[in-house]
């Protein structure tokens, strides 16, 4: 049975997808939207292609003032075939908050500060954006189950979308994943495995034991990223049709700023977008940073990081399918990729609660700090726009 938000009364519900085809990120041929489809046959992520013009545009900017304010007021840019029948736990429409004291505290003090707070997200984190994709595509494809390897949010959203969608879920998990993500799988009837060491370890997990279920793993399906380039609409959007100078973005594997350079292709297709760039921020830990050591390098791909380590569990990814696709966004929009100590996200989630009311995962922590560097090095100038994103609640740190 599928769960959905219904429309308000009076609103309209037009507007079909305007999703073609697929397209194989690395050799651009084209894939059939209507077949199962994983990696493409060079080994890499499918990306959805869409029908664009500047008279669609028109038509979705006329639509969009009646809609929720949820990822779904963007259905023409979304793949899904069946709108009416979607399972929707209302994902999406999160808010941009303006950071009164704590921008100018870490050195920012000219520069407007937002942070897109995507905590409040169904399961708590922006995974629920990628999942809820990923899952609606699974059940219309026919899918017999779904699974994926994680380190933590992932797996709290694909076992809540799974269930509400009615499919049988399975996730793997590093052993010393935090006890309230193993207490909302199973709350979830998922069937959970683990593994010493990191989510490429868990992984390993899946294969030993096929069940033959589908397996959306970041990049490894086409239709997280679909999810994921909401938020790169969304900004848009409440920014009335202007991007930001930065972006800072936690980074792990990387679909979130593939998603938003995708989107921002498509809104400049639809003619809702000028010219301007964004400037992405890749945001690691010391302890695992292989897209910023590949960035620094001048590299097309990012080595695995051996011995990773960080308690900021959804940055710790060794290795990333879609590394090329993420260096790519970050040397077209003249962006930089930072590495922040370990020490420093705990200090920075006290002073986003003391200065702003605000409670913060790591991974929001770690963009803090991302923003002191670049305001120490005098890379931000007075008059700029920066979002910096906090993908995660707290809560889903916590001990079961």
């Amino acid at each position: 049975m599928s769960v959905f938000v219904p429309e308000p009364a009076g609103t309209e519900t037009s507007g079909g997808s305007w999703a073609r085809s697929l397209r194989c990120s690395k050799t651009g041929k084209a894939g059939d939207l209507h077949r199962p489809q994983f990696l493409s046959p060079a080994g890499a992520p499918w990306l959805v292609d869409y029908d664009l013009d500047a008279a669609k545009g028109q038509e979705l900017r006329e639509r969009l003032p009646d809609r929720p304010w949820t990822l779904w007021r963007y259905r023409e840019l979304l793949p899904v075939q069946d709108f009416e029948d979607r399972v929707d736990l209302g994902e999406g429409g999160t808010p941009l908050i303006r950071l009164r004291r704590l921008g100018g505290s870490l050195g920012a003090g000219e520069t407007e500060v937002l942070m897109k707070e995507e905590g409040g997200n169904p399961t708590g984190s922006f995974k629920a954006r990628g999942l809820s994709l990923a899952v609606n595509r699974a059940r219309e494809l026919g899918a017999p189950g779904v699974e994926l390897p994680s380190a933590g949010n992932a797996a709290l959203a694909l076992t809540a979308y799974a269930a509400a969608a009615g499919l049988p879920s399975r996730v793997a998990m590093p052993e010393d994943t935090p006890g309230a993500v193993f207490a909302g799988c199973r709350a979830a009837g998922a069937e959970i495995l683990t593994s010493p060491g990191t989510l490429v370890e868990a992984a390993g997990r899946l294969q030993e034991e096929d069940k033959g279920y589908w397996n959306l793993s970041t990049l490894k399906e086409p239709y997280r990223a679909e999810g994921k380039k909401t938020m790169g609409l969304e900004l848009a959007e409440q920014l009335g049709w202007e991007l930001p100078d930065w972006i800072l973005y936690p980074t792990g594997g990387g679909t979130g700023i593939v998603g938003m350079q995708k989107a921002f292709a498509e809104l400049r297709e639809l003619g809702l977008l000028g010219e301007s760039k964004a400037r992405f921020v890749v945001v690691q830990m010391a302890g695992c940073a292989p897209l910023v050591r590949a960035f620094d390098q001048g590299l097309d791909h990012a080595p695995e990081w051996q011995d990773p380590h960080t308690e900021a569990w959804g940055l710790r990814v060794p290795k990333a399918i879609g590394d090329f696709l993420v260096l790519q966004a970050l040397r077209q929009s003249g962006g930089r990729a930072l590495a922040v100590a370990e020490e420093r996200l705990a200090p920075l989630e006290a002073r986003a609660m003391r200065e702003e009311g605000l409670q913060i995962g790591p991974e929001g922590a770690a963009c803090l700090a991302a923003l002191e560097d670049l305001a120490a090095e005098g890379a931000l100038r007075p008059g700029e726009r920066v979002v910096v994103f906090q993908t995660g609640h707290p809560a889903n740190y916590r001990p079961a």
